[in-house]
């Protein structure tokens, strides 16, 4: 199913894309957010800058700008957070629009060795816990 870009949280930049997320920074062509739910310490999410419905639909430049951009937000986060590996999940069933959940996951944490939850709804931050986070993101982009 594609979905309209007027109903599109990334591109409407809406209050329910910030109810579960926080932008962390523009890259060369996404937008990377820090997910607000942090039952996978780190766990980020970057988003094509434009409303495509998949990673085919772009050229090949744009494709490897958008894979570049990925795997730049996944160096960070092992050098800022140090996890055992950094799931990666592009599953947009219900919201087309290109973009990949990166699920950091630690030895003795939450659903090692399988697959990580959409949202388990557990762990929630303060303002300044989220500020680390992402501070600690940008220290290395």
């Amino acid at each position: 199913m594609k979905s309209d870009p007027k109903e599109c949280l990334y591109c409407q930049n809406n209050d329910t894309l910030h109810s579960l997320m926080i932008e962390i920074a523009q890259l060369s062509v996404s937008r990377v957010f820090l997910f607000k739910e942090q039952t996978y310490r780190g766990r980020c999410l970057v988003a094509y800058k434009d409303h495509v419905n998949d990673l085919f639909e772009l050229s090949d430049e744009d494709r490897n700008a958008f894979m570049a951009d990925v795997a730049r937000v996944t160096r960070a986060m092992d050098k800022a957070f140090h996890p055992e590996k950094i799931n990666y999940g592009a599953y947009s069933d219900k919201l087309s629009h290109l973009h990949f959940h990166l699920a950091p996951k630690y030895v003795d944490g939450p659903d090692y060795g399988s697959t990580f939850q959409m949202n388990p709804g557990k762990v929630y931050l303060s303002e300044e816990e989220y500020k680390q986070l992402i501070d600690a993101v940008k220290a290395h982009l």
